[in-house]
């Protein structure tokens, strides 16, 4: 699955994208930070926020606890404004 990061994200984890083998147990986009943050201090750092955090799943926005198997692509934004 790729995962990218974007903005402040990607700024703090110090990478905007990578390739990771996710394991079957990996249920919800939740349950992938978790899975991420375990692997890297930056990225847990990166996704701590989770009461702002944003996420889109193969390009759309999603909440929290949307599922993720099959998905191809995730992506981690901070909130969006309008201007």
């Amino acid at each position: 699955m790729k995962i990218l990061y974007f903005a402040r994200i990607r700024q703090i984890a110090g990478k905007s994208s990578e390739e990771v083998d996710v394991p079957a147990s990996i249920a919800t986009v939740a349950d992938l930070i978790d899975h991420l943050s375990a692997r890297d201090e930056a990225v847990a750092a990166a996704l701590a926020e989770r009461r702002t955090l944003r996420a889109a799943v193969d390009q759309a926005h999603v909440a929290l606890d949307a599922p993720v198997r099959g998905a191809r692509e995730v992506a981690f934004f901070p909130p969006v404004t309008g201007g």
